[in-house]
C-alpha cells in the first residue's frame, strides 16, 4: 500500500510539473485576443480610420488595403482589433488599392490632422512609426505603399501579384494560405518573398487556409499579424521574440511553411 501511494504521489507531481512552464519563463501572450483599448471609428471621404476611443499619446499608424472589390467593413474585426492594440487604423474606402497611393492618402490625412489645433487627433499621431497592411490586391498595394520613405514595414496578407518589392526599405512579412486557390502560396506569394532580398523578409504559411480566411477578423493571421506591427512600430520585445532568435513563428504547428532570408536571420 506505501509503494501504491507513493507511485502515485510521484505521477501527480510529474503531472504538476509537465503542466508548469519553467519558473521564470512567462507563457507568450495571446496577440489574438483583443488589446486593452475600447475602439472608435472615424469614416471620411477617402478613409475609414480605427483608432483607440482614447488617445493620450501619439500612436503609430497601419495603412490597410481591402481585396478586390472589398470595402474596410468587410475586414472590421481585424481592423478594430489592431486598433484595440493602439494603433491608428487608415482603411482606404476603395476596392482598388494595388497601387497602394489609396492607402499612402490615409497617411496625408493623419499627417494633417496631426497639426490641425481642433482635430482630435492633434499631436496623437506617431509618423515615424507607420506600417502597411492589406489582403489580397491589397497585399500588393502594401507592398507599393511601402516604397515611400514613410512606411517602415510591411505585412503582405495573401498579395496579388503585381507589385515591387525591389522598392522596399524595410522589413516584411508575406503570410499565404495553404489551400488558397486564388493567391496560389507557390506561384504568387514565394515568387515575391524571394523578390525581396534587399530587406529582411519572413514567409508564413498558414495551414488549412483558403483566400477567405482572413474575413472578418483576421481568422488565424490575426495574431501573428498583432504580433508583427507590434515588434516593429512600438519595439515589443515579446512580440519581437515571435520572429527572432528561436522565432515563435518557425514553432506553430499552425503554420505549414515559414521561412526567413539571410537578412531576417542576420
Amino acid at each position: 500500500m506505501r509503494l501504491r501511494r507513493s507511485l502515485i504521489a510521484s505521477f501527480a507531481a510529474v503531472v504538476v510539473l509537465v503542466g508548469v512552464n519553467p519558473v521564470g519563463a512567462a507563457a507568450p501572450p495571446d496577440w489574438s485576443a483583443p488589446g486593452p483599448n475600447a475602439v472608435a471609428v472615424d469614416i471620411r471621404l477617402g478613409n475609414t480610420y480605427y483608432r483607440p476611443a482614447k488617445m493620450d499619446r501619439p500612436l503609430p499608424v497601419i495603412l490597410w488595403g481591402n481585396g478586390t472589390g472589398a470595402i474596410p467593413g468587410v475586414y472590421s474585426g481585424l481592423l478594430r482589433h489592431l486598433a484595440s492594440h493602439g494603433f491608428i487604423v487608415a482603411a482606404a474606402n476603395t476596392p482598388q488599392s494595388n497601387s497602394g497611393q489609396e492607402m499612402l492618402a490615409g497617411l496625408s490625412w493623419l499627417r494633417a490632422a496631426n497639426a490641425n489645433p481642433v482635430s482630435p487627433y492633434r499631436g496623437k499621431v506617431d509618423l515615424d512609426h507607420v506600417g502597411a497592411v492589406g489582403h489580397s490586391q491589397g497585399g500588393a498595394g502594401a507592398i507599393n505603399a511601402a516604397a515611400d520613405p514613410a512606411v517602415d514595414t510591411t505585412v503582405a496578407l495573401q498579395p496579388g501579384p503585381l507589385a515591387t518589392p525591389e522598392r522596399l526599405h524595410g522589413p516584411i512579412l508575406f503570410l499565404s494560405g495553404e489551400r488558397d486557390s486564388i493567391v496560389d502560396p507557390e506561384r504568387l506569394v514565394l515568387p515575391l518573398y524571394e523578390r525581396s532580398a534587399g530587406v529582411p523578409a519572413w514567409y508564413a504559411e498558414l495551414a488549412g487556409a483558403t483566400h477567405f480566411t482572413p474575413v472578418p477578423d483576421g481568422g488565424g493571421y490575426r495574431g501573428v499579424i498583432t504580433a508583427w506591427f507590434l515588434y516593429n512600430l512600438t519595439g515589443d520585445q515579446r512580440a519581437a521574440a515571435e520572429f527572432t532568435g528561436a522565432c515563435g513563428l518557425c514553432a506553430d504547428p499552425a503554420y505549414s511553411d515559414v521561412r526567413r532570408n539571410p537578412r531576417a536571420t542576420g
